[in-house]
C-alpha cells in the first residue's frame, strides 16, 4: 500500500502544477486585457483632450459626408480630381477669359447635337447602317418631389435663421452675419460670380486635402488663434456691447 501511495504522489504533483500554471496563464491574460483596456480608455482621453477644428469628432473624410464625393474632395482618386478641376477650369476660361456665354454655348451644342442626329437618321437609309438609338428621358416623379422637398427644408431653415437674426436675440451671430456678408459684397467687387464660383470650386479641392495631411499643425494654431479671438471678444464685449441698451423681446411664432 505504501508503494501503491508512493506512486501516486508525483501524479498527483504534476497535476497540480498543470493547474497552477493554467491559472497563472489565466490571470496573466486577465491581466494583460485589463491592462489593454486602460490603454484603449487612456488614449481615447488624451484624442478627447486634443483641440480639433470646428469641435470636430470624425475624420475628415467622415465630415465630407464619405464615399465618392468625400474621395474626390480628398484626391483619394487622383484622375477623377483632376479631371473634375480641368473640366471646371477649362469652363472657366471659355466663359470668363474668352468671353463665351452660356447661352450661346448651350445653342451651339443644341444645334451640333440635332444636325449630327439628324443627318445620320436620314443617311442611314443609303449606307445600310442602323439609325441612332435615341433614348427617352423621362424624369421620374419621386426625384423631383424629393429635391423639391429638399429644396423647401433648406430655404424654411434660412427664414428661420435670418428671423432669429433679425429680432435681435443674438447679437454675436447678428455681427457675424453681417461682417460674412460685408466680406462677400468685397469679394463681389473684385470678382463676378463666376470666378468666385471658381475660386470656391478650387479650393473646396485643395483645403480639406491639406488640412488632412496638415491637421495637427492647423489644429495647434487654430487653438490660439481661438483663444486670443475669444479673449479679445470679451474686452470689446465689456467695453462696447455690454453698454448698448436692449430691450425684452417676446418670440412670436409664424403661422
Amino acid at each position: 500500500m505504501a508503494d501503491h501511495a508512493g506512486e501516486h504522489e508525483p501524479v498527483v504533483e504534476s497535476v497540480m502544477e498543470k493547474i497552477n500554471e493554467k491559472l497563472h496563464d489565466h490571470n496573466s491574460s486577465s491581466s494583460d486585457s485589463e491592462d489593454e483596456k486602460e490603454k484603449i480608455s487612456s488614449v481615447d482621453a488624451v484624442k478627447a483632450k486634443i483641440y480639433r477644428l470646428f469641435g470636430r469628432e470624425r475624420p475628415v473624410h467622415k465630415v465630407l459626408g464619405g464615399g465618392k464625393p468625400a474621395d474626390i474632395f480628398l484626391w483619394r482618386d487622383k484622375k477623377i480630381t483632376a479631371g473634375v478641376l480641368g473640366f471646371a477650369t477649362s469652363l472657366w476660361v471659355l466663359f470668363e477669359l474668352l468671353q463665351y456665354h452660356l447661352l450661346t454655348l448651350v445653342c451651339h451644342i443644341l444645334i451640333l447635337a440635332l444636325a449630327v442626329l439628324f443627318l445620320w437618321s436620314n443617311a442611314s437609309t443609303f449606307i445600310n447602317k442602323s439609325p441612332p438609338q435615341i433614348p427617352d428621358v423621362i424624369l421620374p416623379e419621386d426625384i423631383v418631389l424629393g429635391v423639391a422637398a429638399a429644396l423647401r427644408i433648406e430655404i424654411n431653415r434660412a427664414l428661420e435663421v435670418f428671423r432669429d437674426i433679425a429680432s435681435g436675440k443674438e447679437l454675436k451671430k447678428f455681427l457675424g452675419v453681417i461682417a460674412g456678408l460685408w466680406i462677400l459684397s468685397i469679394l463681389g467687387n473684385c470678382w463676378n460670380f463666376l470666378t468666385l464660383f471658381y475660386i470656391c470650386f478650387v479650393l473646396l479641392h485643395t483645403v480639406p486635402v491639406l488640412y488632412e495631411k496638415f491637421e495637427d499643425q492647423v489644429d495647434a494654431f487654430a487653438e490660439k488663434a481661438e483663444a486670443e479671438i475669444k479673449k479679445q471678444y470679451a474686452v470689446f464685449n465689456v467695453k462696447v456691447l455690454s453698454k448698448i441698451p436692449r430691450g425684452p423681446l417676446k418670440d412670436k411664432k409664424l403661422l
